[in-house]
């Protein structure tokens, strides 16, 4: 399948092995500026819309995140980089394990957080394609404008009321399709935990200590899988620990980095 090509932002102008941003779902590379704002150091950072999402074309049917991922290859190798470390959060963690499957070359290091490498349950992916389905059917996004209240941990909703109100804003600036095409994407998806038991690089799996949706054990489960890994619990965050406690993220995306370039 020919691959179209996704937008790439560059986040930070730097030196050194460039750090690849993955967002997670619904939303697009925005959720990343706080974590790249606060990483140390004057290091590249590129972020990616990926694909149906922010600025990227659609891609073709069937939805996948092998075809996510290559796309993701291409564009990043027309932005000139053919080796990165590549973090990314719920379905960017996602894509990642899929890059370092299949362009193995261009990942230095990898960053999982908020993600899982297992697959869904036929639950979860029955609830994937009924919410592909609506937004289909509907033509909105309103089956996925209530996601904020799993995303954030307890704590940023008691504390941070503000990022409620940003990542529905996000949210609603979607397109109903990109959204159910990544739903479908996420629901094919397998389970990739051997891609991590064979990635010989650097591994920083990060997660908020109140994530409901890839709790705790599936972070556990990443870490003791992946050969160097190191990880990294953020207390007060929820699932989306790069929006609630940005500096955090931040912290360990920088150990990553430093030992990437190792």
């Amino acid at each position: 399948m020919t691959t179209a090509p996704l937008e790439t932002y560059t986040l930070r102008e730097g030196y050194g092995t460039p750090l690849v941003l993955l967002h997670g779902f619904p939303l697009d590379h925005r959720m990343w500026a706080d974590a790249a704002a606060a990483l140390p150091g004057e290091p590249t950072v590129v972020a990616v819309d990926l694909p149906g999402l922010g600025a990227s074309p659609l891609l073709g049917e069937p939805a996948s995140i092998e075809a996510s991922a290559d796309a993701a290859a291409a564009a990043l190798a027309t932005a000139g980089i053919t080796r990165a470390v590549v973090a990314g959060l719920s379905m960017g963690g996602y894509v990642a394990l899929a890059l370092a499957e299949r362009h193995p070359d261009l990942v230095a290091g990898l960053g999982l957080v908020d993600t899982k490498s297992t697959a869904d349950t036929e639950d979860a992916r029955a609830n994937r394609l009924r919410i592909a389905d609506e937004a289909t059917r509907s033509q909105t996004v309103d089956a996925v404008l209530g996601m904020p209240g799993v995303m954030l941990g307890e704590t940023s909703k008691a504390a941070r009321k503000h990022l409620t109100a940003r990542l529905e804003e996000w949210i609603r600036g979607q397109r109903p399709d990109g959204v159910a095409w990544s739903q479908r994407a996420m629901a094919s998806r397998p389970d990739r935990t051997h891609v991590l038991e064979g990635f010989s690089g650097p591994v920083a799996v990060v997660v908020g200590e109140e994530d409901a949706i890839t709790p705790v054990p599936e972070a556990e489960h990443m870490a003791a899988a992946a050969p160097s890994a190191q990880l990294v619990q953020v207390p007060g965050a929820g699932h989306m620990s790069a929006v609630e406690e940005p500096a955090a993220v931040a912290d360990a995306l920088a150990d990553l980095l430093a030992r990437s370039s190792v």
